[in-house]
């Protein structure tokens, strides 16, 4: 039963203060990219060649 209690904190919640907590984990995740992207260089440029396909063979 102690599960189902945060649920309810989790709807009790304002929309700005999801909105406070997304921002900062967007922030921190691109954050985590950039220094993974400075460590791993050539993992980071595969990385983006593989999005460029991915983008070129999209069919919307």
């Amino acid at each position: 039963m102690a599960e189902s209690e945060p649920e309810h904190d989790e709807e009790r919640e304002t929309d700005g203060e999801r909105r406070r907590r997304r921002a900062q984990f967007l922030r921190e995740l691109n954050e985590a990219k950039a220094l993974r992207d400075r460590v791993q260089p050539r993992r980071a440029r595969a990385a983006r060649m593989r999005q460029q396909m991915r983008m070129r063979t999209f069919r919307w």
